[in-house]
């Protein structure tokens, strides 16, 4: 059953449905899936949409005030590495990993289907889940990131945990990781020191598989500074094998269990956890490696590569979490100024907070069709893998190999948007928590109101997987060694051919020249020395996201025309192109317009417009 969007005044009663809530969500998700599955999907997402606005955003509350605790040693000083978390964190979890199969249904086939879901299911769930607790969606992503490595490198010999990170059974879930950090490296992940030697004959292993198959397997050295669940007992590390070259090529990855299996503690020290701004959820926290064990995943000398299978899936949930903030920040701000009367109106009623709201408005449009497009392309290039039944399993990555040239683009966009998507998403989402706690007014600064959590939990996502500088370099690697172009210039040309309405014939005529000023930079870029890219390569990356955002959104426009005969979308993408592409004297002040005003209940609150009212002055 598909409930009805709620009204506003309703979310005061306790009903709170996030998927009910927010249509730009509901519409991207619609235009993305692929045929077929969404109308499966569908059901799902409502019906967690519900459990988040009503269970796990209360839980969520109070898990934030109980944030978990560390307890290394026990009462005879001995090691145990012992996190307590608030039971409500349980019923979270079940509700996710039980009830609807957040971690399974990509691998297995969920009821009443014969195969598995795309990846573009997860994603969407875990938009809704960023609603309510970034800290939360931080294990559930790694879970499922650690579940695509295995998948992807295994020979089978860590089947055991690939069942468990993807299992629907509370009793047999685990949660995953990804510690790549180290002290005196950051961002440069090829100074990474942690020292994998291997055990002699397998040592360590031989109970790993309920079949007596061996593994191979390691003793790891070293420190891990920052790691993100630390107590998951799916964890993948990276670490350098004993004569392994210097940088990124000499690391190898492997699996590193809380446990071993015979039940025993792993040889680990979790030193403390950090004392962060916001994601308390999660605990964060360093672990010094004391001969470890870990099982190698692949082959040795592959592991960067195969953990950036996994980061393209964190940064892309990234992404679609900070989706997810922008809509709950948008939906608080919006219910307060619906509610907030001074001066005898409603806030809503003053000509600059409409406009203030169709901006945050339309950002957040602009945000969500680009990560679901983002989204969109890292889907089929998976589908595309898979499709192939090519097993890569220890060699190149499978993303390198396809059976057809639609496959091959789809691995291009994904490497050319996805990290431009983490990287603008990352910034939009500060700015979109820190206005919403401003029209909330000192009670949005208390910790009693979720603006205040959401801004503090906001503030990870231009870090986490990668800053802005680090994802802009990224952008110019996929230009530069995948020609992530020859893909890009043919999805913003069918996105604009889309538009066939003579009210978007000028919008598409904007965002066509602001395409061509694109290809300009990319031909000046290629003639020039890496320097040069490097000085730029911020403002490239902001260039694509709002090309490729305007051509999304005018194609939105096109098909909201002709499936409803609705123009709302059309003036989210005039207003998105006038605000990018466009400069108005004395910044519109003479113009005599005031589209905020106009058209605040249309754009701000989802209403339909007639598309006799597009006269573009």
């Amino acid at each position: 059953m598909t409930r009805e969007p709620l009204e506003y005044g309703q979310l005061a009663e306790g009903k709170c449905n996030y998927w009910a809530w927010d249509p730009t969500v509901r519409y991207e998700a619609r235009r993305v899936y692929p045929d077929g599955e969404f109308e499966w999907a569908e059901r799902v997402l409502d019906e967690y949409g519900a459990a988040v606005g009503e269970t796990i955003a209360d839980n969520s509350d109070i898990v934030d005030r109980n944030e978990p605790e560390l307890h290394t040693y026990d009462g005879d000083g001995e090691v145990q590495n012992h996190v307590e978390y608030h039971p409500l964190q349980f019923e979270n979890e079940r509700i996710t990993y039980d009830d609807f199969r957040l971690t399974h249904d990509a691998f297995h086939a969920p009821p009443n289907r014969n195969n598995p879901v795309g990846l573009l299911h997860p994603l969407t769930m875990q938009t809704l889940l960023c609603y309510t607790d970034v800290g939360f969606a931080c294990p559930a992503s790694m879970t499922v990131g650690a579940a695509i490595v295995l998948d992807k490198f295994d020979d089978g010999s860590l089947d055991d945990y690939f069942q468990g990170l993807t299992a629907a059974d509370s009793e047999d879930h685990i949660e995953g990781a990804m510690f790549l950090t180290e002290k005196q490296g950051g961002s440069d992940v090829g100074a990474n020191e942690t020292l994998a030697v291997p055990q002699a004959d397998g040592e360590g292993a031989a109970t790993l598989r309920a079949d007596g198959d061996v593994v191979d397997a390691y003793e790891l050295t070293g420190e891990k500074w920052f790691c993100s669940n630390i107590d998951a007992q799916g964890a993948l590390v990276l670490a350098r094998t004993p004569d392994a070259p210097d940088g990124t090529d000499g690391l190898s990855l492997f699996l590193v269990p809380r446990e071993l299996p015979d039940g025993t503690l792993n040889a680990a020290t979790f030193r403390r956890l950090k004392d962060k701004l916001g994601t308390l959820s999660v605990p964060t926290g360093e672990i010094e490696f004391e001969g470890a064990t870990g099982y190698l995943v692949g082959e040795e000398g592959n592991g960067f590569r195969q953990m950036t299978e996994m980061l393209n899936y964190e940064r892309l949930t990234n992404a679609t979490g900070a989706v997810g903030v922008m809509g709950r920040a948008l939906l608080e701000a919006k219910v307060h100024a619906a509610n907030r009367a001074v001066f005898g109106e409603t806030i809503q009623e003053y000509p600059l907070l409409r406009r203030d709201l169709v901006e945050m408005t339309v950002d957040y449009e602009a945000a969500a069709a680009f990560a679901f497009e983002s989204a969109k392309w890292y889907d089929r290039r998976e589908r595309a893998e898979r499709g192939s039944a090519i097993n890569s399993s220890g060699g190149e990555p499978r993303e390198r190999q396809y059976p057809d040239d639609e496959g091959l683009d789809a691995y291009k966009l994904m490497r050319l948007l996805v990290p431009i998507a983490k990287y603008r998403t990352g910034e939009m989402v500060v700015d979109t928590c820190s206005y919403a706690m401003e029209v909330l007014g000192g009670n949005g600064y208390v910790r009693d109101r979720i603006t205040h959590r959401l801004l503090r939990d906001a503030q990870v996502l231009p870090i986490w997987e990668g800053t802005s500088n680090i994802l802009s370099l990224d952008v110019l690697r996929a230009l530069d060694r995948e020609d992530a172009h020859e893909a890009l210039f043919p999805l913003v040309t069918n996105h604009l051919d889309a538009a066939e309405h003579s009210a978007l014939e000028a919008l598409a005529d904007t965002v066509e020249a602001a395409f061509h000023d694109l290809q300009t930079a990319l031909a000046t870029l290629a003639g020039e020395d890496t320097d040069y890219a490097q000085y730029h390569a911020k403002r490239l990356a902001d260039l694509i996201f709002d090309v490729v955002s305007g051509a999304i959104l005018v194609a939105e426009a096109q098909h909201q025309l002709d499936e409803a005969d609705n123009a709302r979308k059309a003036l989210v993408a005039e207003w998105f192109v006038r605000d990018r592409f466009e400069s108005e004297d004395a910044d519109g002040i003479t113009s005599g317009e005031t589209p905020g005003d106009d058209h605040f209940d249309a754009i701000a609150r989802y209403g339909s417009v007639p598309p006799e009212r597009l006269v573009r002055k």
